[in-house]
């Protein structure tokens, strides 16, 4: 993108961070290093270790002002540039023509002083360099200097006065329905959080050598279950491990998706923003969209629900807050979420609703095989363990239990398989205890890999993975029929692999 397109007021000229960040970035840095402190207060006793804790906390503090003090920012010469240090200096450089996404969020230490913080993304790690590599971060900015960086950033022109006071316009796709909180519960997400609190506090009793049966109440409480039965105590436990885990994932969901609006800008871009304590903004042009992707979790498909994300180029993929950068609707009635999707692609329908093409039944013998195989292995284990007295029978027993159910897994895998080529789309399904359909557009497929294990030459089987530059990289068909897959990769990418087709025929 050329200098240009710019307007000249932008160019060259510096910008700092908001200086309201100085009430609130000390106070953090302090919270941080508050287990530092501790440590030293408690292991110092009059030694002199209380002032290297002071020291350490001192020393944070200053290094947080200093990026306060010392940060800046511009737009000049076709890229967007990034400096910071007083010691050290930090200079970093972005192509506009390489900026992919815009993610704009507002945490409660931004939200004390209308601030914000953005992140400027371009969807490529650099070599040798750590996961945010592919990121820049402005973390306190006013909201209408962000507002303005999103749309100088994406869209290459400036944001006028007016245009400030009046936002643009904006076709609101979709809004998040308050009855859909009753679709949380179903997306197990607090399970996750009890998981987390069970490690940490069995780790921090570990490291104090706290035996339960020492703390007066946990005491009485496994006296009490020792005279009770034991199908009682498993129902109890059960239900009230459902009601933690619902509440949880209530909490979870409206603190995450409250608010939730997904809108198209007159620009070409969709607008996600949602949050209740923290908000985000996520903005992602329609000219990188690739495809969409339905998921449903066993419960969730149960209940009649699916949640929708985007294939985009420049979204990342992982864990912590850019996780979930592409969502388009979060989990709702999985016909709302068929008539999203075909409003995000602009299409009549939702690619993703046609009859998809089966796969050979020798699909559904690989599944039944490793799903009940893996369970026989795990029973065998456990009972190698028991015969060595090492652990009890009914470990082994309830694994032997668990035999049919894995062979409904197996066989509801297979039911889910299937492929289908409908006009520019490739869609393709597969899992059981999270199913997931791909919808990708074949124009944005950058070849074709067909691959295929010894089993599945065995079986006259192959996968068939397309490769985009979006999402997770590649999209696979997985243990087609070898003519069915072959006719699916020639589709999907015409005349790619014909070379490759006539040289084994002259063989």
């Amino acid at each position: 993108m050329s200098t240009e397109t710019l307007p000249d007021a932008d160019l060259g000229q510096w910008h700092r961070l908001d200086r309201r960040m100085l009430l609130i970035r000390p106070v953090l840095d302090i919270v941080k290093s508050l287990p530092v402190l501790i440590g030293t207060v408690l292991l110092g006793k009059g030694n002199g270790w209380e002032w290297i804790g002071l020291g350490v906390t001192a020393l944070t503090v200053c290094v947080g002002v200093s990026h306060v003090l010392t940060s800046r920012y511009r737009i000049a010469e076709g890229q967007v540039e990034w400096s910071t240090g007083l010691l050290l200096r930090k200079h970093r450089a972005i192509p506009l023509d390489r900026i992919r996404t815009v993610d704009v969020t507002s945490e409660p230490k931004h939200r004390l002083f209308s601030l914000s913080a953005v992140r400027i993304g371009t969807g490529r790690h650099s070599p040798g360099q750590g996961a945010g590599s592919d990121q820049l971060v402005l973390d306190a900015i006013s909201e209408t200097e962000a507002h303005r960086l999103r749309t100088v950033l994406l869209h290459r022109k400036e944001v006028t006065a007016e245009a400030e006071a009046a936002p643009p316009p904006e076709q609101v796709v979709a809004e998040v329905d308050r009855k859909w909180v009753r679709y949380a519960p179903f997306t197990l997400s607090g399970l996750a959080v009890v998981g987390a609190v069970f490690a940490a506090v069995w780790h921090f009793a570990h490291q104090l050598d706290i035996d339960p049966e020492n703390v007066g109440p946990l005491r009485d409480l496994m006296d009490d279950l020792a005279n009770t039965a034991v199908w009682l105590i498993v129902v109890v436990a059960a239900v009230a491990l459902l009601v933690v885990v619902s509440l949880l994932s209530v909490g979870g969901y409206l603190l995450s998706f409250w608010n939730f609006k997904l809108t198209r800008e007159t620009e070409g871009t969709l607008h996600i923003r949602r949050g209740l304590i923290t908000t985000r903004s996520v903005s992602i042009e329609e000219e990188r969209l690739r495809g969409v992707e339905v998921k449903e979790t066993l419960p969730l498909r149960i209940a009649g629900g699916a949640r929708l994300t985007a294939i985009a180029g420049g979204l990342r993929e992982g864990k912590g807050g850019d996780k979930g950068g592409g969502l388009l609707l979060p989990p709702a009635p999985v016909g709302r979420v068929h008539e999203v999707a075909a409003e995000v692609l602009r299409e009549n329908f939702d690619p993703a609703t046609v009859p998809l093409d089966r796969h050979p039944r020798r699909a559904l013998t690989r599944r039944l095989t490793r799903a009940i195989g893996g369970v026989l292995f795990l029973a065998a284990a456990l009972f190698g363990l028991y015969w060595i007295d090492f652990l009890p029978a009914w470990m082994w027993q309830v694994a032997l239990g668990l035999v049919p159910f894995a062979a409904l897994v197996g066989w509801d895998r297979y039911r889910n398989l299937g492929h289908a080529i409908v006009g520019r789309y490739l869609v393709s399904r597969s899992g059981s205890l999270a199913r997931s359909t791909v919808a990708i557009r074949r124009e944005g497929v950058t070849g074709i890999v067909v691959s295929r294990s010894f089993f599945q030459r065995r079986a006259g089987l192959i996968t068939v993975t397309a490769p985009i530059a979006a999402g997770i990289g590649g999209y696979r068909v997985v243990d087609v029929g070898e003519s069915a897959g072959l006719a699916v990769a020639e589709q999907t990418a015409p005349g790619l692999l014909t070379p490759f087709l006539r040289r084994e025929a002259q063989r």
